[in-house]
């Protein structure tokens, strides 16, 4: 009896072993895009054509779907767009919205103004709460950047917040937060991601325009997610605390100096030697998963640089105040002006498990590092040229323009990493 049960264990294993060598086998066809699928220089236009069909995909992907004909708003791929697509239609002299955006702004509107009648995405009493909460931050923050240029979704927008502000937590220790999708899946479906959550939704509040019904309780809420970042920013990974920097440019109070300027310190240590970042160094996984992943990430090159953490983190050092001649920024921005893919698109791999990057669902990531990215090289721009403080990026903080990096800055910047 000993001895079958041990021949079958060896089989098990055996057969694990196999299978996972056969993944990487296959894996390393879809990992680190080769030096010659690089462009010479980022493309804007390129990068329009890539978030475009992406979100069209999205939108019209059947897992998305939701009821009344309406579909998910992803953190993945339609918050980077929304965030992004905007800067790249100013870029390109493009003055209507673009069908993506169009039927985005539309599909929130209806989910919001139907919200106590439609379902969220997940409907089990497990994941009914936090798949609402998860939707309606999105949703806030979404249309907060455009009733800046857009004051007819002002009314619409304040709902939005009241949905949000309605399912914050009042008690406990998560108290100011809000509960969030949990799914084991980083960095936008974990038990860490809550509070990415409620970054956003500071972000959201410090960027949209003075609405009705913004009063006494409506601060009492904003005193309390405050509250809540800053009660839990020291226990947080560095991804976190990025999205905390990007978020505190537009709401004071949720950062000391010496905190910024210890982040800054720290993130600066994590960059690689070619200039970027790696989401498994700014995202470290809990202890039970972290044996298992860190073989999965070496074997689909989830430990290199990527357009998704070099993207966060340019932006959120920008969004800080860091003067772009700064070497860790500078460096940082040299890597996304190189690493543009010739589809228009930064590379960056999932966390959780091997993806086929050049197809569907295999393509989050990657979603989210071109949004990121262009948000960064725009911000970038719009420093140089002095863009007035209602056109500029989601994120951007008031001061005065800081020169682009010059080719004097790209030679000094190579230098320092040579």
């Amino acid at each position: 009896m000993r001895r079958a049960l041990l021949y079958s264990g060896l089989t098990l294993v055996g057969g694990a072993s196999l299978a996972v060598l056969w993944s990487v086998s296959h894996s390393r066809v879809f990992a680190v895009p080769a030096a010659t699928s690089y462009r010479n220089n980022w493309n804007p236009t390129a990068a329009a054509a890539y978030l475009d069909v992406r979100e069209a995909w999205w939108q019209g992907w059947p897992n998305a779907q939701l009821d009344r004909g309406t579909f998910c708003v992803s953190c993945h791929t339609a918050l980077p767009y929304a965030l992004a697509r905007p800067l790249l239609r100013k870029q390109l002299g493009q003055t209507e919205l673009t069908p993506g955006e169009r039927d985005l702004l539309n599909n929130i509107e209806k989910r919001v103004s139907d919200w106590p009648e439609l379902k969220p995405y997940y409907t089990d009493s497990a994941h009914a709460i936090p798949s609402h909460a998860t939707e309606a931050i999105l949703n806030a923050l979404i249309l907060a950047s455009y009733s800046r240029s857009r004051p007819s979704l002002g009314p619409i927008t304040q709902r939005a917040f009241d949905n949000a502000w309605a399912l914050q937590e009042t008690a406990g220790e998560n108290a100011g937060g809000w509960q969030w999708q949990d799914f084991h899946e980083a960095p936008w479906e974990s038990t860490e991601s809550a509070y990415q959550g409620a970054a956003m939704m500071a972000m959201a509040e410090g960027m949209r325009p003075d609405l009705d019904g913004s009063g006494p309780a409506a601060q009492e809420h904003v005193d309390h997610l405050r509250g809540y970042l800053r009660r839990e920013y020291a226990v947080q990974p560095p991804i976190n605390q990025l999205y905390v920097l990007w978020a505190s440019s537009q709401m004071p109070g949720l950062l000391s100096e010496a905190q910024r300027s210890e982040l800054i310190e720290r993130i600066a240590k994590l960059q690689r030697p070619d200039g970027g970042w790696s989401l498994s160094s700014l995202d470290k996984q809990v202890a039970f998963k972290r044996g298992i992943l860190s073989f999965f990430k070496r074997a689909s090159g989830a430990d290199v640089s990527d357009g998704c953490a070099t993207g966060l983190t340019v932006l959120a050092l920008e969004a800080a105040g860091t003067d772009s001649r700064e070497p860790v920024l500078s460096r940082g921005l040299i890597w996304l002006e190189a690493h543009q893919r010739q589809a228009g698109s930064w590379w960056a791999t999932s966390l959780n498990g091997f993806r086929n990057q050049y197809i569907g669902m295999g393509q989050f990531m990657s979603d989210a590092a071109t949004g990121y990215a262009v948000i960064a090289l725009e911000q970038a721009r719009t420093q140089q040229t002095g863009v007035a403080e209602g056109d500029r990026n989601p994120g951007s903080v008031s001061r005065s323009a800081i020169p682009r990096i010059s080719d004097r800055h790209l030679s000094t910047a190579s230098k320092q990493t040579m």
